[in-house]
């Protein structure tokens, strides 16, 4: 990725659909305490790629239903599409590659002989990936005969079963594993091979980012008996794979411990949020504190306490100004006496805050920039800020380490939100 002037520290590869997402969570913890520990850890110099089986439109719903960091990579459709970036912009080295012994219509044609498979939806038939249900029953023999139908006819094609139900037919050289494999070998290719590269999945069509040599692997503990039988089968004696005891994300989080990758403590798991001795000088860590706090506050899951406004006023310039999306201003530390009036009015209540892509630029000795989005989910409304903060460690007598000065929202999108009650949103 051209933000990153050199080789990532980490690189994570991570299935969505039950290892990323846990869809029986209601709660999105594992989730939220992932985000928490990425963004104040390794937003800075990592990359986070996600490798799912959706395609593009069912991926963007995702995003709409869960409170998913936005990733560096976006592998869609079992490894056929690879984009970059928020703007999802395509690779087309990949697709050059795919172009090769496919043909879309010729697996149509083929498939449309075999009554026991049923279409998916239009929006799961990609340019190189044609999708069907099949009964667990017959997929096997299903697999066998139309594997040797494509062959007659000239394709090298992959046929891949997942879910106990989901069989896939993409062209020989794609595929979750292939995907990475390419992508590792264009980083290679620039000086800019990841230092450490974990993948993490659940199903079948996971099994082959296990393939690639040298990467850790982590196999979430509610992963699907096919991968499980994959890993006996190929891998049952490879150290650099685990299955872990944690579900979804939190797996993905115990894997990092377990492998030495780096910090896995999400702040989430921090019960004294005032305490930040050993990041006392990390911007990331510092917003993604602050906003943990705004989150537990306004549960009332902390203590309704005078010592929490007075370190949070220790902590802001008083000449800070805060800019509200509607364009008002407002004084920092007006702004933590309007908080305070908050204490408690989402308590009982499902009301989420996480931030995503916080990036922090050191514009001289002692003075960060960090730009963020900051999205809150209050019931059924999910509002989001696109937010700068400029942060100083100037002020020695400040325990925390670093001084707020000033903060600047927008809402995303130019959208106008008539709530005001998060004036230090």
């Amino acid at each position: 990725m051209d933000r990153l002037r050199s080789s990532a520290r980490l690189m994570i590869v991570s299935d969505l659909d039950h290892t990323m997402v846990d869809h029986h969570d209601s709660e999105n913890l594992s989730l939220l305490r992932f985000n928490a520990l990425w963004e104040a850890n390794y937003r800075c110099d990592s990359l986070l790629v996600f490798s799912t089986g959706r395609s593009p439109t069912l991926y963007k719903q995702l995003r709409k239903e869960k409170p998913m960091l936005t990733p560096d990579i976006t592998i869609m459709s079992v490894g056929t599409e690879i984009t970059y970036g928020n703007s999802m912009v395509p690779d087309d080295g990949w697709v050059e590659f795919l172009n090769q012994k496919w043909n879309k219509n010729m697996v149509i044609e083929e498939t449309s002989k075999f009554s026991e498979l049923t279409l998916q939806s239009e929006t799961e038939q990609r340019p190189h990936k044609v999708s069907f249900y099949v009964q667990k029953d017959k997929a096997q023999e299903v697999m066998k005969d139309l594997s040797e139908r494509l062959e007659k006819r000239g394709l090298d094609v992959k046929i891949i079963y997942s879910g106990g139900m989901d069989l896939d037919i993409l062209p020989q050289g794609a595929g979750k594993g292939q995907a990475l494999a390419y992508l590792l070998r264009k980083f290679k290719t620039e000086g800019k091979l990841p230092n450490n590269t974990l993948v993490c999945g659940d199903s079948g069509n996971d099994a082959e980012l296990f393939s690639i040599p040298e990467v850790y692997g982590v196999m979430v503990s509610n992963a699907q008996e096919e991968l499980l039988q994959w890993h006996v089968a190929n891998a049952k004696d490879n150290p650099k794979i685990i299955h872990a005891t944690e579900r979804c994300a939190a797996g993905i989080i115990q894997a990092i411990g377990h492998f030495g990758l780096g910090p896995n403590t999400s702040p989430r798991d921090v019960t004294d949020l005032s305490d930040s001795n050993l990041e006392k000088f990390d911007p990331a860590y510092e917003v993604v504190k602050y906003y943990l706090f705004f989150e537990s506050w306004r549960r009332a899951e902390i203590k309704n306490s005078d010592l929490y406004a007075a370190n949070l006023k220790a902590v802001s310039s008083p000449s800070g100004v805060f800019v509200h999306p509607s364009g008002v201003e407002q004084s920092l530390r007006d702004c933590i006496d309007s908080l305070r009036r908050s204490y408690g009015d989402k308590q009982g209540q499902q009301f989420r805050v996480w931030v995503d892509q916080v990036l922090s630029e050191q514009i001289c000795s002692d003075t960060w920039l960090v730009n963020f989005k900051k999205w809150e989910i209050s019931g059924d409304q999910w509002k989001c800020c696109i937010t700068t903060a400029l942060l100083s460690s100037k002020d020695v007598s400040v325990a925390e380490g670093l001084t707020w000065l000033h903060v600047h929202q927008t809402w995303l999108n130019g959208t106008d939100q008539s709530d005001h009650t998060s004036w230090i949103c």
